[in-house]
């Protein structure tokens, strides 16, 4: 893959690599201790805390003119060019031992995603891109699947589990998708939903109410894997509210048909 931002993916593979090992020593390891509710079915661990401090501090030093967005520790530094960070994406997954979570790191200057980079340590795979040089996985190309239509596809989705105003709003586009589609997975780690609808083993995706941690390097990944991700409008801004429609051309357009008599992007915020 030619990346057009060599140093700062190759800055962002290693952080989300430095944050793998991490979560890898605290996986099905946790303490009563080290766990803390945020709000109500939101949790927080030592792992969260321990990785997410591992990459701010490796990009504190490489990158001290950038700032940080970060899940656990919020905003610090420029605001122009900043990270965004999720160390521990699929928090509830980690703490019941569920192998299915994702490190995420992007790069954004201003509302241009340039570097995404979303690491499953469990798997040993790295997903990454950088804004016209492409996508892959451990340095091999990837690309969305090619599916032509949303019959027989295999989608991925999350439950606005935080939100619940959203919820009926989200099960009417669920029953509308269900019906169409060859199957429906939720595994419940939106970073690494995105990396696989890159990837080509999901065909589209779609979820309501994420927060921009959640999507930034994954939106990046589907893009520069011939995808196409946007809000339910269709439009290209997806960080504001974190509300996501991605999948193949064909896939993405038949969603977006399906959600539009439903919803509109304003309607649904976090």
């Amino acid at each position: 893959m030619t990346s057009v931002n060599p140093p700062c993916l190759a800055y962002a593979i290693s952080a989300a690599r430095l944050a793998g090992e991490v979560l890898l020593r605290h996986f099905r390891k946790l303490t009563p201790g080290q766990v803390a509710e945020k709000e109500v079915n939101d949790w927080v661990t030592a792992a969260d805390r321990e990785a997410e401090a591992a990459i701010t501090s490796y990009l504190a030093q490489v990158t001290p003119d950038i700032g940080i967005l970060a899940e656990e520790g919020g905003a610090s530094g420029s605001r122009a060019s900043r990270w965004v960070i999720d160390p521990l994406d699929g928090t509830t997954n980690f703490l019941r031992g569920f192998p299915h979570f994702a490190v995420s790191i992007a790069l954004l200057n201003g509302d241009r995603i340039e570097v995404g980079v979303v690491h499953d340590p469990l798997r040993g795979e790295t997903y990454a891109a950088a804004a016209g040089g492409g996508a892959a996985c451990n340095g091999r190309p990837i690309r969305v699947s090619g599916r032509p239509t949303l019959r027989g596809a295999f989608v991925t989705t999350g439950f606005p589990f935080r939100v619940h105003p959203v919820l009926e709003t989200y099960l009417e586009v669920f029953r509308r998708v269900f019906v169409r589609a060859a199957a429906i997975r939720r595994p419940g780690a939106a970073a690494l939903d995105l990396a696989h609808t890159a990837a080509g083993i999901f065909d589209g995706f779609f979820e309501f109410t994420l927060a921009p941690w959640d999507i930034a390097a994954g939106a990046l990944l589907v893009r520069e894997a011939g995808g196409v991700i946007s809000n339910l409008d269709g439009g290209d801004d997806v960080l504001t509210r974190g509300n996501v429609v991605a999948g193949t051309p064909a896939v993405h357009a038949e969603l977006i048909a399906l959600i539009s008599p439903v919803c509109r992007d304003e309607e649904l915020s976090r």
